[in-house]
């Protein structure tokens, strides 16, 4: 039997192909098999509905998107009722007036749509051309109430940034939750390539430790080929993970395959570690002022 403050999580790490339906058919099949593994709340990757399309700029790639709700969340919020589970979920989304978001949504166990979020922080880089395509968040850091529990949703970029973390935190999230999809160049050395993946993970286990909060991040997987000669295309590197609030990894996948990963988590953990590091408390909000600047210096 399950003590009552331990959450049973899963997270679906997979390739995607250009067959849209193949895609959510996928996701569909690994919802329920991290449900049979005892699962109750399951978490998708970044734009799992297809290839990642940001990878150039091209404007038929808006056919992609979709209204929320739509025919995706109509699948998910079917299979989130006969599974039992909370999914998260990560679309392209259309809005009336022509406006696209990089959204993650959260389905109740009821197959009802409980919130979601809209990203926040939207790159531009060789090889994710987010700018393109989506507006920035307009939501907040604000998290999602559900039967598990209180989910503090981003997605992918936002995890480079502490204080979408801690706004997380501060409005009540007991989980931080990171669909993902990051990966290596091919030009890159294995020792940048490292360098990076090291990076990635630890300024992830940094936000767990320094909000108390377990943290979920689920990546993509395998190579995506670039769609002009100008991308050599990306290597997602996997290694979905699942870290306690000391920034302890629970459960990690591999970096180079499909995988479903199951793990629990220990909710009440969060409040025994606030009584003892009590970061929260300890907070200088008088003196923060300056975080709002875009920099301080000397120009």
């Amino acid at each position: 039997m399950t003590h009552p403050d331990t959450l049973p999580v899963g997270l679906v790490q997979m390739t995607c192909t250009e067959d849209l339906n193949d895609n959510l058919d996928k996701c569909v099949q690994g919802i329920k098999e991290t449900a049979y593994n005892g699962a109750r709340l399951v978490m998708l990757q970044e734009l799992h509905n297809s290839r990642y399309f940001c990878q150039r700029e091209d404007a038929r790639n808006f056919d992609l998107a979709e209204s929320i709700p739509g025919p995706s969340t109509k699948v998910l919020c079917r299979v989130a009722r006969e599974s039992n589970v909370v999914i998260v979920a990560s679309l392209f989304e259309k809005r009336s007036g022509d406006i696209y978001h990089n959204t993650a949504v959260v389905i109740e166990k009821n197959g009802e749509l409980a919130g979601k979020y809209r990203k926040m922080h939207i790159p531009d880089d060789p090889g994710y051309h987010e700018k393109f395509y989506f507006s920035d968040g307009d939501l907040g850091f604000k998290p999602v109430q559900t039967s598990v529990g209180c989910l503090g949703v981003m997605v992918c970029w936002d995890q480079w940034f502490p204080e979408a973390a801690r706004l997380m935190s501060l409005a009540g999230a007991q989980i931080l939750l990171y669909p993902s999809a990051i990966g290596w160049d091919r030009h890159d050395s294995n020792e940048e390539k490292q360098r990076q993946k090291d990076a990635w993970r630890l300024v992830q286990q940094g936000h767990a430790i320094a909000n108390c909060l377990p943290v979920l991040c689920c990546n993509r997987v395998g190579f995506e080929q670039g769609t002009d000669s100008s991308s050599a295309g990306i290597d997602f590197w996997g290694s979905s993970f699942v870290a306690g609030p000391q920034g302890d990894i629970l459960a990690e996948a591999p970096y180079n395959k499909e995988y479903v990963l199951n793990t629990d988590i220990n909710l009440k953990r969060s409040s025994e570690l606030r009584q003892i590091w009590p970061f929260l408390r300890d907070r200088r909000i008088d003196a923060y002022k300056d975080i709002t600047l875009r920099y301080r210096g000397k120009d």
